[in-house]
C-alpha cells in the first residue's frame, strides 16, 4: 500500500501538517528526505487533517485508509507498518466488486460462508492450500473489522455465529498460512504470524474506522456493547 502512495500523497500530507507555516514545511520535507515519507504518513496529525480537510485535492483511498488504520493500529499498542500496510491494501482490495468472496480476484468459484473455506483448505495443497488459509483470515478479519454490526444482527435473526467464533477461524487462518513454507518465500511469513497473534486488536481498529467513518450513524444496543468491551479489553481510544 505504501508504495502506491504518490507524489499529490506526498504533497497533500506535507501541505496539511504544515498548515501554512513556510518552516514546518521545510522541516517536514527534510526529514522526509533523510528518513523517508513514513515519517508523514505516522505523523499523529495526519488523520484528524485528512478529516478536516476540505480542499479541492481529497485524500486519495491508500492515503487515508493507511494513515487511519495507522493511528487506529497504534491505539491498541500494534506499532507495524507492515501489517498495517496488509490491513489497508486487504480494506482496499476487499471493497472492489465481490472480491472478498473469492480466495483469488479471478477464481471462478465464490465463498459466502468461512465453513466453506475451512473445508476448501482441508482439500486443498501446495499453492492453493496457502492461498485458502490466507483468503480466511483475511475474509474473518473484513467481516468481523468492517461489518460487525452484519454479524451482530444476523446472530440476532437466525442465531449465526458470533463475534468469537470468526475470530477464531481468522486466527487459525493467519497463523495456520504463516506457517506454510510459502509464507517465508512471499515475504509474508511475519505479517501473517503477526496478524494472527494480534487479530483482536486488528479487528477493534477496523470497528472503530467503521464506526465512526462509514457507518457512523447507526446505533444498536449489540454495537454499544461491543464497544464496551473492547474497550475494556483494549482500553479506550486515545
Amino acid at each position: 500500500m505504501r508504495s502506491s502512495l504518490t507524489a499529490q500523497d506526498y504533497a497533500l500530507a506535507v501541505s496539511l501538517l504544515a498548515a501554512g507555516s513556510d518552516a514546518e514545511r521545510a522541516r517536514l520535507e527534510s526529514r522526509a528526505r533523510a528518513e523517508g515519507p513514513d515519517v508523514l504518513w505516522d505523523d499523529p496529525r495526519l488523520m484528524p487533517a485528512l478529516l478536516a480537510h476540505t480542499g479541492l485535492t481529497q485524500p486519495s483511498a491508500p492515503l487515508f485508509l493507511y494513515v487511519s488504520l495507522r493511528r487506529l493500529l497504534g491505539e491498541l499498542g500494534v506499532d507495524d507498518r507492515d501489517v498495517t500496510d496488509y490491513c489497508a491494501a486487504m480494506v482496499l482490495a476487499f471493497g472492489r466488486r465481490d472480491r472478498a468472496w473469492r480466495i483469488e480476484e479471478h477464481d471462478e468459484n465464490r465463498y459466502a460462508y468461512l465453513v466453506e473455506l475451512v473445508e476448501e483448505a482441508s482439500r486443498a495443497e501446495g499453492e492453493r492450500q496457502f492461498r485458502v488459509r490466507v483468503h480466511i483470515g483475511n475474509f474473518a478479519l473484513w467481516l468481523t473489522g468492517i461489518f460487525p454490526d452484519y454479524i451482530a444482527a444476523r446472530r440476532s435473526r437466525k442465531g449465526g455465529p458470533d463475534l468469537p467464533y470468526y475470530e477464531e477461524l481468522g486466527r487459525s487462518g493467519f497463523r495456520l498460512a504463516s506457517d506454510h513454507v510459502l509464507a517465508e518465500r512471499t515475504g509474508l511469513g511475519g505479517v501473517l504470524r503477526t496478524a494472527g497473534e494480534r487479530f483482536g486488536a486488528l479487528r477493534v481498529a477496523l470497528n472503530r474506522l467503521s464506526d465512526r467513518l462509514l457507518f457512523p450513524h447507526h446505533h444498536s444496543p449489540d454495537r454499544l456493547l461491543r464497544q464496551v468491551a473492547d474497550e475494556f479489553r483494549f482500553g479506550a481510544a486515545h
